[in-house]
């Protein structure tokens, strides 16, 4: 019996160790935690309380950002704090706020946050996602004034669009009146548009290699929006590990292959004496630098680069389109009065061009009010603050991420008379002239403003007034009233739908 007891006390004394120990690793873990989500700055924006660890994401409904952060606004305030477990963040709100944060702070907030996952596969990142400094601003200028050199804002881009407009409307013609769903021939028709200007004529010949790019870009699009994403921008090294983030992985991978190969053509029927599009440019840049060590032209960021302008110069256009024509089927009667003006300023047999904007407000005001109410980037893309600043009074530290609520300013209660109503009055003054409307900022503002602002303005209004032109859009017989409110994946876009398009 005594020879038993030993064991029973030194087995009594190891549990009472084991729990001391387990008592211990709990609080110094709550402890940890506790000083990781502690708010050290004063006059920091008030925020909902956050759970040990978790912090506030299941306060959060990702399934819709822009209406959660709406919701939390109006009892947090305009600007608000949150935490994604240990990473904090600030939500921005409203005309005035974004207004002082967007144009007046504009430096102040202008850095990117780092994307941890693609620099882990080995990818730079381009123009969209770059940090903020001498590198993106000598590059974002180079592609201004390239672009510029290819087109933009010029008669010569001009044709270009009113070539594709014509072209999608023969592919209208060709359905017949029958029901279609325009989603495709729409991408199609825009990507022709920036793919002439980054690729120059390397799809003219071949569709299939165009089909392809856009596959790849949807793709990316997609998956690079979904919650695998936001997972492994924050633990990347699970890309080691098997599982269906791969197909997101492999998509990367895929795409950026592809832009590979063309640039590899590109660069084996090089000629420097004749610049064919934006890549021949980036390329002479690159050749100009070959020596410098230091040199922003480098292969792989045009590689990134050229991904990030024929992705923005298609999704954003071509969804907008797809707006436009769901609206003009929803609404009949503002229908009939594009309809009207259209007829009184162009008439029916010549081609619009940009310069009947001026003599059309009506139309102008719709497309604006197609922009506003369609609300196709509700998030922007986030910030990252650059320096220690204030905004409407409260502290912002040095390298705290930022998200931009642009639908609080699309749809503000306090600024639109018709906030959630599609009403193109918006733009339009008591004698019916087009007026701007600052809270308008579909492209962003400041310095990261959208670079292909101009020439998306360009295309909406070429396009949509070319198809208006030709054809009246109707909902197809039998069929249901299509759905009014929007998907949300990263860009606000409409639920799958079909129209007529009955020639006039």
């Amino acid at each position: 019996m005594e020879l038993l007891s030993v064991p029973r006390s030194l087995l009594s004394s190891c549990c009472n160790n084991v729990t001391l120990l387990g008592i211990f690793l709990t609080v110094f873990v709550l402890v940890y935690d506790f000083m990781k989500r502690r708010k050290k700055w004063s006059r920091y924006p008030p925020g909902p309380t956050s759970l040990p660890f978790f912090g506030n994401m299941l306060q959060i409904d990702f399934k819709n950002l822009p209406s959660c952060f709406t919701q939390m606004s109006k009892k947090f305030g305009n600007i608000f704090s949150l935490q994604l477990g240990w990473l904090n963040l600030i939500v921005l709100n409203g005309f005035e706020v974004m207004k002082e944060a967007l144009v007046v702070k504009s430096e102040d907030i202008a850095d990117r946050p780092p994307v941890a996952f693609h620099e882990k596969l080995g990818y730079v990142q381009g123009l969209v996602m770059m940090k903020y400094g001498h590198a993106w601003k000598d590059l974002r200028r180079f592609s201004m004034s390239t672009l510029r050199d290819f087109g933009l804002g010029k008669k010569t881009l001009e044709e270009r669009v009113m070539e594709e407009a014509k072209y999608l409307c023969s592919m209208f013609e060709a359905k017949e009146g029958q029901p279609f769903d325009a989603r495709y021939l729409l991408h199609d028709s825009v990507s022709k548009v920036i793919a002439s200007m980054t690729f120059g004529d390397h799809f003219q010949y071949d569709g299939q290699k165009l089909q392809k790019l856009l596959y790849l870009l949807n793709e990316n699009m997609e998956l690079g929006t979904g919650t695998w994403s936001k997972i492994l921008n924050f633990v990347p090294c699970l890309r080691h590990v098997p599982g269906p983030h791969q197909k997101l992985i492999q998509c990367i991978h895929d795409l950026f292959g592809f832009i590979k190969e063309i640039i590899r053509e590109h660069k084996e029927s090089w000629d420097p004496a004749q610049k064919r599009d934006y890549i021949d440019a980036f390329l002479e840049e690159i050749e100009k630098a070959k020596e410098d060590s230091e040199s922003n032209f480098k292969e792989a960021t045009l590689v990134a680069i050229t991904s990030d302008l024929f992705a923005a110069g298609t999704e954003t256009t071509a969804i907008t389109l797809r707006w436009a024509l769901l609206l003009m089927i929803l609404y009949p009667d503002i229908q009939s009065r594009v309809h009207e003006e259209i007829d009184r300023v162009i008439g029916r047999d010549r081609r619009p061009v940009m310069q009947d904007q001026v003599d059309m407000p009506f139309t102008n005001a719709v497309i604006h009010e197609i922009q506003r109410y369609g609300d196709i980037i509700p998030m922007g893309l986030p910030h990252f603050s650059y320096r220690d600043t204030e905004i409407q009074g409260f502290f912002i530290p040095k390298g705290m991420t930022i998200f931009i609520n642009l639908s609080s300013v699309l749809k503000d209660e306090t600024y639109w008379e018709e906030p959630h109503r599609f009403y193109p009055e918006h733009f339009l003054d008591a004698e019916g002239q087009f007026v701007k409307r600052e809270a308008f900022m579909p492209f962003s503002a400041g310095r990261r403003v959208c670079l292909g602002e101009q020439l998306a303005r360009m295309e909406l209004f070429i396009f949509f007034t070319t198809l208006m032109q030709c054809f009246t859009f109707l909902v197809p017989e039998n069929q249901p009233r299509p759905r009014e409110d929007p998907v949300y994946a990263f860009m606000y876009s409409p639920h799958p739908y079909e129209i007529c398009a009955k020639l006039r």
